[in-house]
């Protein structure tokens, strides 16, 4: 009889115990408590507005980029009516889709053209007229399109949602005052070279910071050339793994400081940047442009050259 007594007193303690550890739940609040594991997914945050920007990258004209500036691409093997994106698991690593759970913000674009697509994991993924949009995870910095023509199936996306077309590269010879012949893009912008770099075998050692003042002349496929002969022009793969155009073994350059065709503001800066004539040299001792503006890296005539290469 005290054994049963002692079963039916401990059974009662630990009744006692679950109702004081609801005490001061009413019976609303009981039934509202729900796991831990539940709440915490209703709490989970979402993932939040993308934003598309229409900007220009170099050689392949105005195309859309995200909001820290990186060029995204559309896959040859998605589909656009109805949207429908084909790149999961070892694909979406490589290329990272575009998401957002809200409206993209949009800046140069027909925001009518924006929507978004569920993917397989039930994640929502950008479009732009229809077709799903990605990054590329080698693209390391902004204006980087490395992307651009992999396997044969991925392109940068234009603000229209269309494919990007590569431009074609040119080297042509064009008339500075007081320089001669020396040689341009095909924008009619002055090419330079670094006498820090070298050509046999060819080298470029102008990255970062260097790289912003000076854009080297980046290529994909072919170089097409105008008075210029053929087998002086050639190729450089750069540290990011971009290829630079090489003429005469030296690495290619335009500078940030021309603002038309026909400057040469880059001539002598730091003594060590000049333009690259025909033959693959830089221009001849002596030359000066007489149409460029007053630069204060260039050092005055007969002055040593500084250390810093002008950037």
């Amino acid at each position: 009889m005290s054994r049963t007594r002692t079963v039916i007193s401990a059974t009662f303690a630990v009744i006692g115990m679950g109702v004081l550890g609801a005490c001061g739940l009413g019976a609303e609040d009981a039934g509202s408590v729900k796991p831990v594991a539940v709440q915490q997914q209703q709490q989970a945050p979402s993932t939040p507005p993308a934003k598309l920007v229409a900007a220009e990258v170099d050689g392949l004209g105005q195309v859309l980029t995200d909001g820290n500036g990186m060029t995204l691409y559309r896959f040859a093997k998605d589909a656009a009516k109805p949207p429908k994106s084909n790149c999961d698991n070892a694909c979406a690593t490589a290329w990272p889709p575009l998401l957002s759970d809200g409206p993209a913000e949009v800046t140069g674009v027909d925001a009518a053209l924006v929507g978004t697509v569920i993917r397989t994991d039930g994640k929502k993924q950008v479009t732009v007229n229809g077709w799903p949009v990605y990054g590329f995870a080698k693209d390391t910095a902004p204006g980087k399109a490395l992307g651009q023509g992999v396997d044969g199936n991925w392109a940068a996306v234009t603000p229209a949602g269309a494919k990007a077309e590569e431009k074609a590269v040119s080297v042509n010879v064009t008339e500075i005052p007081g320089l001669d012949q020396v040689l341009a893009d095909q924008n009619g912008m002055t090419l330079y070279l670094f006498t820090k770099d070298t050509k046999k075998p060819s080298k470029s050692t102008c990255d970062g910071d260097c790289a912003a003042k000076w854009p080297p002349m980046l290529v994909k496929g072919e170089t097409q050339v105008t008075g210029v002969d053929s087998k002086l022009i050639g190729k450089v793969t750069r540290s990011d793994g971009t290829e630079q155009v090489t003429i005469g073994g030296w690495p290619a350059y335009t500078f940030a400081k021309d603002l038309k065709p026909g400057d040469a503001n880059g001539h002598g800066v730091g003594g060590t940047w000049y333009e690259i004539e025909p033959a693959g040299c830089k221009v001849a001792e002596g030359k000066e442009p007489t149409n460029a503006a007053a630069d204060s890296t260039a050092p005055p005539a007969g002055a040593p050259s500084d250390t810093t290469g002008g950037y």
